[in-house]
């Protein structure tokens, strides 16, 4: 399918939509990137949603947040110098507001109105992908393994990492492709710092790298079950949360630069051990995600790893701070060629499914009319 595809993307971390102007043919090409960063009172809200928050605030986020990613693509389209009359069509993932696929009833909720996106924008919207893997079974994430495999084709065996504010891998050994979300990233790191220090992320992992690791308490948190459940699987901030962490301090007094340390720690720890146990046959670990940018991250997974090359997804040609907003150009264009989306055996969906629904955009006065 020829023409231009705007992928729309803001993570768990909710710190900013990150938009990408792709066309495919005669081969993927990324032609603009844009990040927009949400406001603190907008991020407020966002972390604010939990399971028992009164409904019209819901609603009203979701309408809040369809007009920003609208305008995301907006912005994007003006930067680039292309008219939104030629795109086929743009990808929202949305923002994930919860996420429960293990529930008694499994469900998972993004939020920003695809009708809002496409009244505002006057471009075809494709949106709500993760449910339909739900409702066939599945986890609903990750659902970037296939772009993945897609654009890492020519990378060999490797294992491609995302450091959102979950950490998520994808395995690409052969023919097989296998992911899961290893445990949490960003979304702690960030939380505790935004709590003790009021900055939005620990810049570098300067903060962390300060402080010296709690060998009890990184042993309480690493017993958590959700580590050694095998995939399919998926998690998020609704379990890995700064309550979560709470209750493995029991009130102590420990530094906060110290606990930083250990939030650090773990999250190399457990992506180090989900590489080795699944990506048996990986030359290489290619990074993506905001994490990346953590120079104490990437130089403790690289000394646990070791002598397995610890690269930015750079180093290949690919933005590592627009993998996944790419990733969900490729899911709309996918829907509208009627393609599967998902890889069953990442999320533990039954079967292959076309994912997302189509929310057209405006039809001019006097066209498409019956009779």
């Amino acid at each position: 399918m020829a023409g231009l595809f705007i992928g729309l993307m803001s993570g768990t971390s909710a710190d900013a939509i990150d938009a990408a102007l792709l066309r495919f043919q005669p081969r993927l090409h990324v032609l603009a990137t844009r990040s927009t960063p949400l406001s603190a009172k907008v991020q407020q809200r966002i972390l604010a949603i939990h399971a028992d928050s009164p409904l019209r605030a819901v609603a009203e986020l979701d309408i809040l947040l369809g007009r920003l990613f609208a305008q995301a693509a907006l912005e994007l389209l003006a930067a680039a110098g292309v008219r939104p009359e030629d795109v086929t069509a743009i990808g929202s993932h949305g923002q994930t507001v919860w996420h429960a696929p293990d529930g008694t009833v499994p469900f998972t909720l993004q939020l920003g109105d695809p009708n809002v996106i496409a009244e505002l924008t006057g471009i075809t919207t494709v949106a709500d992908f993760r449910r339909r893997d739900v409702a066939a079974g599945g986890q609903g994430a990750p659902l970037v393994p296939a772009f993945h495999r897609e654009i890492f084709a020519g990378a060999g065996d490797c294992c491609v990492l995302n450091l959102g504010g979950i950490a998520n891998i994808t395995v690409l050994a052969g023919d097989a492709t296998l992911g899961f979300d290893v445990g949490p990233a960003n979304t702690l790191l960030d939380g505790w710092i935004r709590q003790h220090l009021g900055r939005r992320f620990d810049a570098d992992g300067a903060w962390a790298a300060s402080g010296a690791v709690l060998p009890e308490l990184l042993e309480a948190l690493l017993e958590d079950p959700y580590f050694a459940r095998p995939p399919p699987k998926s998690t998020g901030p609704e379990h890995f949360s700064l309550a979560w962490l709470e209750r493995h301090l029991h009130g102590r007094a420990y530094r906060a630069q110290d606990v930083q340390a250990t939030l650090l720690e773990l999250t190399a720890r457990s992506i180090a051990t989900a590489v080795r146990r699944h990506a048996h046959t990986a030359r290489q670990l290619l990074v993506c995600g905001g994490g990346v940018h953590n120079r104490a991250l990437m130089t403790r997974l690289q000394d646990l790893l070791a002598p397995l090359p610890v690269r930015s997804t750079a180093e290949l040609g690919v933005d590592p701070d627009f993998v996944e907003a790419c990733a969900f150009a490729w899911l709309a264009r996918q829907r509208l060629l009627e393609r599967p989306g998902n890889v069953p055996e990442v999320t533990g969906a039954s079967a292959p499914v076309i994912l997302g629904g189509i929310y057209g955009k405006r039809v001019e006065a006097g066209l498409d009319r019956e009779g």
